[in-house]
């Protein structure tokens, strides 16, 4: 997949997933259809879609940088697992915060991303190649 295939559909899951989790959209559509039997367990696939979507997006970003920094493929895995169980060990009784954390990490690693890109099209060192040069 494409930085901006993988972007686009990281934007678009992370959207659908957020208005199904946080709305009661599913809850009219799949009561209208007769499936409200199916309202238990949504919340189970739609939370762990959500983190899975934003760790789309976070390794879309990384690509689209020009690979700044260390791989993130394992750290975006744990952070979504990690998030999905901590939020069934809760009973998601803190959903809506670890949502709304989840996608500020995303934004702080964006920025990350970007300023790092920055400097190394400037040319000048950065905090990563300083440590290195004084090796």
């Amino acid at each position: 997949m494409k930085n901006r295939t993988s972007l686009r559909t990281g934007f678009i899951g992370t959207a659908v997933a957020a208005i199904c989790c946080f709305t009661p959209f599913l809850v009219v559509l799949l009561g209208a259809v007769g499936l409200s039997a199916w309202l238990g367990w949504l919340d189970y696939v739609l939370f762990p879609i959500l983190f899975a979507s934003m760790g789309l997006v976070a390794h879309a970003l990384y690509l689209r940088a020009g690979k700044v920094g260390p791989r993130p493929k394992g750290y975006i895995l744990a952070a979504v697992v990690i998030l999905t169980a901590l939020l069934f060990w809760l009973e998601f009784r803190f959903a809506l915060r670890l949502s709304i954390a989840a996608a500020v990490v995303v934004a702080a690693y964006a920025y990350y991303l970007r300023r790092g890109k920055a400097a190394k099209a400037s040319g000048a060192p950065s905090e990563d190649n300083k440590l290195e040069q004084k090796s």
